[in-house]
């Protein structure tokens, strides 16, 4: 493309120039961004008056799911009640609308986290719907599922079985020992292919080009130029981007990661990572991230405290964390000697805690040697920090990641259980960390296609603006207007729209040439038909753009 988009509402991201009237498309690159009257045309060039449509940079997704959405399109999705016998009722109507001929195995999502009260989901209970095939039931929260007998015995997990993270990937028992049917995290994961190889079966979840297209498609569509896949765990997904790419269909730069558990696994995490970038590498594909999971979720009670839980009548249950600082700090000295950065989970104000303590340590175990600190350390989710520690991202150069749809009622008040309301309502705070300095990136982490339309980044900014959930509001006989506590958490439009384009750059580490409108840089940007500053916050989720284009080529819409 070579022209001139004049009479424009440019936001460059720049802190130096943030506001322009005019942006100059040179091919793939910028070749001036300011005011029209600063343009010098020296050579012929297509003007476009834009007529006071806003320009965007490019926007970035830097924690996401792309291959398990779209391993997720067979799911049946659950109707959304906090009704038990209604659940039951359609998953036994739909077993019996769909025989084991048809369907050897159902997956079903999701059920409400606080379906159960101060219970737990039973395979008992999920028997009485349906017993003659496995079935596994996902809940809102995304780390708990519910499978009957048959699944545990075709999973061939026993009281003898050990559970893959205990605390953390698990499966719950009763006092003998005996899975009781509740999953936390992904502990069935580890048996999946020996239930497939009973049943004779497998399910449609191979990744091609063909069905991970639309859902980078969908991205596009909503102004998505690069994304941070949280966990690349099947070597297809590269392959089919690969194919995408060479076909001239990849309209997005690509950062995959690879998971680790524990310092013992890292060593061959860090190969994987690094045979995957030296054969699928390119100028839009990476993988050169690794992947921790600190501690599990509040909902599930197997976050990492500093306090106890406040339904811990003994006063001693902190929750549950995969490793203490000691350990993790001899994890970030390997990945610094590999050259390698770090994406970790967290949503606990212990891992939160013990994630900075490693950094320190680690960046001051370097600087004794004199070797230079590379690895860019990424804290995601950080649902409760204590305030005592707000500072130290901006202090040891930690980027924070959150989930903007997220912000207000999605996961409803069940982690209240364990936190008690005080600390409920201090969750979700990440203006204190900016205004320390610290950076901010923003997300989706949809993982299924049930969710996949939160990925817009204008739904999160909606939701984060007002902390208010459209789909999911709290009750409003409890919070007014369903607003999530505290509302002063509210995240500005200007803040997010910096973690979306420039700071989430940053985190990808392709902020020299994407991320701002700036001379030299990839035409990466977004066009829409209006400006989002002068929507109200219940209109910025119905915001669409109306062109996006990448590397200077329009690949949604037209002007």
């Amino acid at each position: 493309m070579e022209a001139v988009l004049k009479n424009a509402l440019v936001y460059t991201s720049n802190a130096a120039r943030p506001w322009a009237d005019t942006l100059v498309v040179d091919g793939s690159r910028i070749a001036f961004v300011g005011k029209e009257s600063d343009w010098d045309r020296r050579d012929p060039i297509a003007e476009i008056d834009m007529e006071g449509r806003m320009i965007l940079p490019g926007l970035i997704d830097s924690h996401t799911h792309p291959t398990r959405v779209a391993k997720s399109q067979w799911h049946v999705r659950l109707p959304w009640t906090h009704d038990l016998a209604e659940i039951l009722r359609f998953i036994r109507e739909f077993g019996d609308e769909h025989p084991k001929e048809e369907m050897p195995f159902l997956y079903f999502e999701y059920y409400p986290s606080t379906l159960f009260g101060d219970g737990r989901p039973t395979k008992e209970l999920l028997d009485s719907a349906i017993s003659d095939r496995p079935v596994l039931c996902q809940d809102h929260s995304e780390h708990s599922h519910w499978v009957n007998s048959r699944m545990l015995e075709l999973l061939e997990v026993t009281k003898d079985t050990p559970d893959p993270m205990p605390g953390l990937e698990m499966f719950a028992r009763d006092e003998h020992g005996q899975p009781t049917g509740h999953v936390l995290e992904n502990a069935h994961q580890h048996f999946l292919q020996t239930m497939y190889d009973s049943l004779g079966w497998c399910p449609p979840e191979e990744i091609t080009a063909e069905n991970i297209l639309p859902v980078l498609r969908f991205m596009s569509e909503y102004g998505v130029t690069a994304l941070f896949e949280a966990l690349t765990d099947d070597e297809d997904t590269l392959r089919a981007l690969s194919e995408l790419e060479a076909d001239g269909k990849l309209h997005l730069y690509y950062e995959g990661s690879q998971r680790f558990r524990t310092l013992d696994d890292l060593p061959a995490a860090v190969a994987k990572a690094q045979e995957l970038q030296s054969t699928y590498g390119s100028g839009r594909i990476r993988t050169r991230t690794l992947k921790l999971f600190l501690d599990g979720t509040n909902e599930n009670g197997n976050s990492a405290l500093l306090e106890p839980w406040s339904n811990d009548p003994a006063g001693q249950n902190l929750g549950e964390i995969q490793m203490e600082a000691a350990e993790l700090t001899e994890c970030l000295l390997l990945c610094n000697s590999s050259d390698l950065d770090l994406h970790i989970h967290m949503v606990g104000d212990r891992a939160f805690r013990t994630a900075c303590d490693a950094v320190e340590a680690a960046r001051a175990r370097t600087a004794a040697t004199g070797e230079p600190w590379r690895t860019q350390v990424t804290f995601a989710h950080c649902e409760l920090v204590d305030p005592q520690d707000m500072a130290r991202p901006a202090e040891l150069d930690i980027i924070v990641n959150w989930t903007t749809h997220w912000s207000g009622g999605y996961f409803g008040e069940e982690s209240k259980n364990y936190l008690g309301e005080a600390r409920w309502n201090r969750m979700y705070e990440f203006n204190a960390i900016a205004e320390h300095g610290a950076a901010l990136t923003f997300s989706s982490d949809v993982v299924t296609n049930y969710e996949l339309h939160r990925a817009s980044p204008f739904f999160g900014m909606q939701v984060a603006q007002s902390r208010i959930d459209p789909e999911f509001p709290l009750d409003t006989q409890k919070h007014a207007d369903g607003v999530r506590p505290n509302g002063t958490s509210r995240l500005t439009l200007e803040r997010m729209l910096n973690g979306y384009t420039i700071a989430g750059a940053r985190q990808l580490r392709i902020d020299d040439r994407v991320g701002s409108l700036e001379v030299g840089k990839v035409a990466n940007f977004v066009v829409l038909p209006e400006n989002v500053f002068g929507l109200g916050s219940a209109e910025l989720r119905t915001m669409k753009p109306s062109a996006v284009f990448f590397e200077g080529e329009t690949v949604v819409g037209s002007l």
